[in-house]
């Protein structure tokens, strides 16, 4: 990566003196820009953002991590349970600023919940679940329509959307359907693939609660996305979920791999009047602005710093 980026990086100095590259994803991203970095003599900055948990399992990898790391000139993290990981892993936690994702309010926010449902065809008084993300086995869609058949008995008009597609991690799509079919979910459950972030919250604005049962994650978008058009969520306490959710205003958070916990959250979540304007604050709170804000004087600072001699 390092090696086929050099040429165009050299080219673009003619055009565009840079002074910093800034990395997302500790590795491999991470380590060829420390590479960059030394190679062409500019800062360099790393943001954790999740995939460093997993990778640390392996022992190569996560030698190159901590190297790249070490190497860089700052880093920044998107939860405190990320800069916790690597912490723990050897890195110098004096360099390391938690620094959570933003949300873009413009694009998501609430739109007529009758009209929303009527675009997807869904009862105007049912109650509505919703998930969203990549179509693998982390993001626990199955894991959520496992118990459906349960929830149904208490809210016999639940239905159930899934957005997403394949992503690089893989592709469960199959899996879900036969999954969905077999418990005879077929009128429930529906799948409605991927959607572009304009208009994400239609789907969103269609449900009542936002849920993700999910494996590992850094700091979710989708949860603010979510929040951004006034749902609660009901997630795993996994990564920096806890730390989105924060509040027992914003939804419930449930041990991970605990069918039981993820049931009941389910249930309460859907019998409790939410304050969803108070929800809807607290995504703008975490407007994208804000965080871009904070990002931009760290990087003149550390630049600034750079030319010190």
């Amino acid at each position: 990566m390092a090696v086929c980026c050099f040429p165009l990086l050299l080219k673009l100095q003619k055009s565009f003196r840079f002074n910093l590259i800034d990395a997302h994803f500790a590795y491999p991203d991470g380590y060829a820009a420390t590479l960059l970095a030394k190679w062409l003599r500019v800062a360099v900055a790393i943001t954790l953002r999740g995939t460093e948990v997993p990778l640390a399992r392996y022992p190569a990898r996560r030698k190159k991590m901590l190297k790249a790391l070490r190497s860089a000139d700052r880093v920044f993290s998107v939860a405190e349970a990320l800069k916790k990981h690597v912490v723990a892993m050897g890195a110098d936690e004096h360099k390391i600023a938690v620094v959570g994702n933003g949300v873009d309010t413009s694009k998501f926010h609430p739109v007529d919940r009758a009209e929303a449902r009527r675009q997807l065809g869904l009862p105007e008084d049912a109650k509505v679940l919703i998930s969203v993300g990549g179509l693998v086995e982390r993001k626990g869609f199955h894991r959520v329509i496992e118990i459906l058949p349960r929830l149904l008995r208490h809210y016999p008009d639940l239905h159930y959307l899934i957005v997403g597609g394949a992503s690089v991690e893989g592709d469960m799509s199959v899996q879900l359907r036969e999954q969905v079919r077999v418990l005879g979910l077929s009128d429930r459950v529906h799948f409605l693939g991927s959607v572009a972030s304009e208009e994400l919250k239609v789907p969103l604005s269609a449900a009542d609660v936002f849920v993700l049962a999910t494996r590992n994650e850094g700091w979710a978008n989708v949860f603010l996305e979510a929040m951004a058009c006034g749902l609660p969520a009901v997630t795993t306490d996994v990564g920096g979920n806890s730390e989105v959710v924060c509040r027992e205003e914003f939804g419930i958070v449930v041990p991970f791999g605990d069918t039981e916990a993820l049931h009941d959250g389910l249930i309460t979540a859907l019998a409790k009047s939410w304050e969803r304007e108070f929800i809807i604050d607290y995504a703008r709170e975490n407007n994208w602005e804000r965080r871009v804000d904070i990002l931009v004087a760290a990087f003149q600072e550390l630049v600034a710093s750079a030319r010190k001699p």
